[in-house]
């Protein structure tokens, strides 16, 4: 009783929280797999913000998710829930998910294999379910690290729409989830559920418009701090 008694705040992957919700709701939601493991959850019992599958009353419920599920069945279908883990898809509906998980597909990648090279010739945009991966560029064997994709984010947008090179390797940090979303798949959703493409669009151009600010910012800086210790000496 005192468990049901306590309240759950779950940091979602637009940024922001949602509860207070009570037990029973926190574990429809692992079931719908809108909680994770990875998920940050606040108890008001433990005053603190632990990930999911570390809370004592969760424990057992990813354990027997995930110890009875046979590991094919994560290919049979995508999940509604588990697409409103991206970020440019958390405002869709329901209804709206299952439509355009017709159109994509699951990938699994292992710790430390590649999933793309520099330079490779491409079609296909990647959104992360669960993991996380590194963009990198290796220049006379010394490697930098460009940009980490975590679950939420997605990355290889603008192969989708020029189908050029890849601009830099894309290494898996741990073990991952992809959902792949090729461009004649794309352009299947565009002609076939126009409505459903508009919304997919509007939500990647914001997030690309926010990464381009955060860049040019950055930029700014770097040019400023460069300028300065110019001056100085």
């Amino acid at each position: 009783m005192e468990q049901l008694d306590n309240l759950y705040f779950i940091w979602g992957v637009d940024d922001a929280p949602y509860g207070p919700v009570e037990l029973p709701v926190l574990v429809d939601w692992i079931k719908d797999e809108r909680v994770v493991p990875e998920t940050w959850v606040f108890s008001r019992t433990a005053s603190n913000w632990i990930r999911a599958s570390e809370l004592p009353e969760l424990k057992s419920h990813f354990t027997l998710r995930f110890t009875s599920v046979p590991e094919t069945a994560v290919h049979v279908g995508i999940k509604p829930g588990s697409l409103r883990r991206i970020k440019i898809l958390a405002d869709l509906k329901d209804n709206q998910l299952a439509h355009l998980a017709e159109y994509m597909e699951m990938q699994e990648v292992t710790q430390w294999s590649v999933l793309f090279n520099q330079g490779d010739i491409s079609d296909s945009m990647f959104l992360v379910l669960a993991g996380e991966l590194r963009a990198r560029s290796v220049v006379n064997g010394r490697e930098t690290i460009l940009a980490t994709f975590g679950p939420g984010d997605f990355f290889g947008d603008m192969a989708l729409f020029d189908h050029g090179p890849r601009s830099a390797d894309v290494v898996a940090n741990v073990d991952s989830t992809l959902l792949k979303i090729t461009s004649i798949s794309f352009e299947r959703l565009t002609r076939e559920a126009p409505a459903l493409a508009t919304p997919f669009l509007q939500a990647t151009a914001r997030t690309l418009s926010a990464r381009i600010r955060a860049d040019n910012k950055r930029l700014t800086r770097v040019t400023q701090q460069y300028t300065t210790g110019a001056e100085v000496r």
